[in-house]
């Protein structure tokens, strides 16, 4: 077994490496911290949780309707389990 063969490719992109690592530290982050936190716009960072939605790493839940409607993401078992493996292996690779 290699060294990058617990590296997760869908997670190790920057931006949605980023999201998980907030997430891995919060129940549930809104879609406008996250915006903020990471410095993304509107959409790149839709592109981005959309990946981890589809991956099954995160859930979203809407509230309200229109301009005034919240969407909050919290990551899933399996994205818990997705973000350990591809930290520890990032760790076994850098050496720490």
């Amino acid at each position: 077994m290699g060294v990058i063969d617990g590296l997760d490719p869908l997670i190790h992109a920057p931006k949605r490496l980023a999201a998980m690592a907030v997430l891995a530290n919060a129940p549930t982050a809104s879609f406008s911290f996250l915006r903020e936190h990471l410095a993304l716009t509107d959409s790149d960072l839709s592109k981005q949780m959309s990946a981890l939605e589809a991956a099954g790493y995160v859930v979203a839940a809407k509230s309200g309707h229109g301009r005034g409607s919240t969407t909050t993401y919290s990551m899933t078992k399996t994205g818990k389990a997705a973000f350990t493996r591809h930290r520890e292996a990032l760790r076994a690779l850098l050496g720490n």
